[in-house]
């Protein structure tokens, strides 16, 4: 047998996740890849703060946004909404109607611009829509408006409403520059984050949002440990075994931080005030209990255009990390599974093939749910997981990583059910189950921000409070479907099969 020579990749020692790289080291690892836009140091998170404006041929769009704000724009369903409040938003929504039909072929070349008129765009949309009239029937965007925000989503196969991407992900700025020549530390910074754009100026907003760029940041280092955990299970032998063990209770440490990050949004964001003030300016057309449709004036202007049918509004459900972590410990099978939502019929990008049955994977009488990652930009056919639907609110190079999860070909999940050791079996259950105390913690803040404040405004007569269970993103019933989730997430548990 041929010998490898000591300086062969093979022979080199495997790298400890624990243990700090080499700068300037490369990065071999097949879940950091720029197809993917995932950064070593900031995750999901771009690597540089986003964009703050565009130049200066678009800042017709970057005016219309800045009067919204500073002229304190104010929901048009506000109660004891002032005639001078009324006459402002009116006068706004004017001088978005006159706007001229921008051309977006200069933006093209550039992902980072594109992001930032998305950004733009989609809240002057929401300022429209939530300050227009509730008499007024049928929401009109003005072409102004619909035909530059089309074709922006054409370029970045996103949905033409408010994403978690522009609300979360690009949409923060450093309060004092991190050190030049210091390693980025995503944990020292987690508190040193402020908002580009608000509705309401209010710190119960921005803290709402920061809570989840914070877990954003803060799950670094469970991607970092998900890659060594795949580098381990390829090798498969009994020194992988241990270090997946240890690496596994690893993640279960960061999942349980990420669980305190989201119960910390409490001492920021006040939970009337949430839902009062600051959850009706993102609401999307389809969690709209009043029926009230938006219509999209002006796509004659360009023939490629189409009617938009996905306008959910932003949603936790549309963070990537949270979906990678279900993908890798193979929880999606169960926690993606409720609540389909029906869409029109469309296209989807065919799945990999399904590996062979696994004992125990699925009980013995029923087939898997459909994978969370085998679905195009577009939602796939009718009856779509409502978190596999979400998915297509996600920039398209994060859904293309986590098909990339997907495909897998040592999934972790089969891979510690076809051991027989306790420790790792353990330890799997350990990363789950937080991840079950994490959707705990998300059913309590559910039920604080929407459940009760809706139960409140129904008591009081408010119509606000809406007819039945309150409605989250995507039309769902939003206590009810959180609750599932986590419930499901239980199930995947082995101790328990």
């Amino acid at each position: 047998m041929a010998v490898l020579p000591p300086d062969h990749f093979l022979n080199l020692p495997r790298r400890d996740a624990f243990v700090a790289t080499l700068e300037g080291a490369p990065d071999t690892s097949t879940l950091a890849a720029h197809d993917f836009d995932v950064d070593t140091r900031t995750g999901f998170m771009p690597p540089e703060p986003p964009l703050t404006r565009l130049p200066r041929a678009w800042e017709p769009w970057e005016v219309a946004l800045a009067d919204a704000i500073d002229t304190k724009l104010q929901l048009a369903d506000k109660p004891g909404l002032s005639d001078g409040e009324k006459a402002e938003s009116e006068r706004w929504r004017n001088r978005v109607r006159e706007l001229p039909v921008l051309s977006i072929v200069d933006l093209k070349p550039s992902e980072v611009r594109l992001r930032r008129a998305h950004h733009v765009l989609a809240w002057i949309m929401h300022f429209f829509v939530h300050t227009t009239p509730r008499d007024v029937r049928d929401v009109h965007i003005p072409p102004p408006v619909t035909v530059p925000l089309l074709q922006v989503c054409a370029q970045l196969q996103l949905p033409p409403v408010l994403t978690y991407s522009d609300d979360v992900l690009y949409n923060w700025a450093f309060k004092s520059p991190p050190a030049p020549n210091a390693p980025f530390q995503p944990k020292q910074e987690l508190h040193n984050l402020r908002c580009i754009t608000l509705f309401t100026g209010t710190r119960d907003e921005e803290e709402f949002y920061l809570s989840s760029a914070r877990i954003e940041l803060r799950g670094v280092e469970a991607l970092s440990v998900m890659r060594a955990i795949m580098d381990e299970a390829f090798v498969g032998d009994a020194i992988a075994i241990r270090r997946i063990t240890t690496y596994l209770r690893a993640l279960a440490d960061v999942v349980r931080d990420l669980r305190q990050l989201l119960a910390d949004v409490r001492q920021g964001c006040d939970p009337q005030v949430f839902y009062d003030e600051i959850r009706p300016w993102f609401k999307g057309a389809d969690s709209d209990t009043s029926g009230r449709k938006w219509i999209f004036d002006g796509l004659e202007l360009d023939p490629s255009l189409e009617e938009p049918t996905e306008l959910s509004g932003p949603s936790a459900g549309q963070s990537s990390l949270v979906h990678a972590l279900d993908i890798f410990l193979g929880v999606d099978r169960y926690s993606h599974s409720n609540f389909p939502v029906g869409r029109p019929s469309q296209r989807p990008v065919p799945s990999p093939p399904s590996p062979p049955p696994t004992p125990g994977a699925f009980p013995s009488d029923a087939a898997p749910p459909p994978s969370t990652a085998a679905l195009s930009s577009a939602p796939g056919a009718p009856r779509v997981p409502f978190l596999t639907r979400m998915q297509a609110y996600m920039p398209r190079h994060h859904r293309a990583f986590l098909r990339h999860l997907q495909a897998n070909p040592r999934p972790l999940r089969r891979f510690v059910e076809q051991s027989a050791l306790g420790a790792l079996r353990e330890a799997y259950d350990g990363a789950v189950g937080a991840l079950k105390e994490f959707r705990d913690e998300h059913v309590r803040i559910v039920a604080l921000y929407i459940l009760i404040p809706s139960r409140r405004a129904a008591g009081a007569g408010d119509g606000a409070g809406g007819v039945g269970a309150p409605k989250g993103t995507g039309g769902t019933d939003a206590f009810q479907f959180v609750k599932g989730v986590r419930d499901q997430t239980a199930s995947a548990l082995l101790g328990r099969q």
